[in-house]
């Protein structure tokens, strides 16, 4: 990637046609627009996604493994990939260890300008080194214009370090070209106000981020069905989807429900466990343990257990 001082090629920084005249626009109008501009985020997301796909199947992997997921970015793409890392211990259960995002300029740019830290791949390095990235880590780089010496420097580091790397640009690669195990490009087009890729790079970011994260906790066994079985249960609108969980998935009334998670420590995956394989949390645990939390393939190795107890019973007694 090259630090580059005349940026206006890139396609992040050119001129919209279409909303030449914002300023003129009544409200309705803006509105509109942005609509249009916005679904250009839909096929973007359609043409990279099997660089996605990629890039889900290799962080499962390494998190499967005992890795980590890293987001690295500055500005705006900092502040995604730090909202995305930090949503998953409350949607997934997830120690906050696990997935973390990395923003130029460290937790006070999530609230104050400090966009002149981005020019400094020394200072992406430098936060690659501080977590102690290795080769069981995955590192993802966010830089819209793809020219970001902060992320530049720290997904250089991550590949000498050995870990595995992902690129997320929206600028073709002829414009910008990097090395990384996945490159994203999410083609967007020019921003309605020129250059500002809080917009439509943006949104079409925190989509990809959503998509991968999310695609990942399900390879990890954090969902069962479409169910957010892994689900932390702090607070009362948790508590009752918790409950409601139970309830969809048994035979249970709302009370049996909410006795049964109470007995399970407030965990969704174990007290569904526990109630179709009529074990105690601490046998319903341990065997999760040894599927890495997959629910659905903990429950199959009980159930095929008792087949096979079964079987053996009646040929005993012929």
């Amino acid at each position: 990637m090259k630090n580059l001082e005349e940026r206006g090629h890139l396609l992040t920084e050119q001129v919209n046609a279409n909303s030449e005249n914002l300023d003129q626009l009544s409200s309705i109008e803006l509105v509109d627009l942005f609509n249009r501009e916005d679904a250009q985020t839909l096929s973007a997301i359609a043409g990279a996604r099997e660089e996605l796909a990629r890039a889900i199947d290799i962080a499962a992997e390494s998190l499967r493994q005992g890795g980590r997921l890293f987001y690295v970015g500055a500005g705006t793409s900092g502040r995604l990939g730090v909202l995305d890392a930090a949503e998953c211990p409350p949607t997934f259960c997830t120690p906050p260890e696990l997935v973390q995002g990395i923003i130029a300029g460290g937790a006070g740019a999530l609230v104050r300008s400090s966009e002149d830290l981005e020019d400094r791949p020394e200072d992406g390095a430098e936060s690659i080194a501080h977590r102690h990235i290795n080769n069981l880590d995955v590192v993802v780089g966010i830089t819209a214009g793809g020219t970001t010496p902060f992320v530049a420097g720290a997904l250089q580091a991550a590949r000498q370090r050995g870990a595995k790397t992902v690129f997320i640009a929206c600028v073709p690669v002829e414009q910008v070209n990097f090395e990384a195990d996945v490159d994203i490009r999410l083609l967007v087009g020019p921003e309605v106000v020129a250059g500002s890729t809080r917009l439509k790079a943006g949104t079409v970011t925190k989509m990809a981020l959503n998509i991968i994260s999310t695609g990942v906790m399900v390879k990890l066994g954090k969902v069962y069905g479409n169910r957010m079985v892994d689900v932390a249960v702090t607070n009362q609108k948790l508590r009752d989807r918790a409950v409601r969980m139970l309830q969809d998935l048994t035979d249970l009334s709302r009370d049996e429900a909410g006795f049964l998670l109470e007995k399970s420590g407030k965990s969704v995956k174990l007290a569904l466990m526990m109630h179709w394989t009529n074990l105690e949390k601490e046998e319903c645990d341990r065997i999760l343990g040894e599927f890495q939390g997959n629910l659905r393939s903990a429950v199959a190795s009980i159930s095929q257990q008792s087949a096979v107890s079964s079987q053996q019973s009646v040929v005993s007694s012929q």
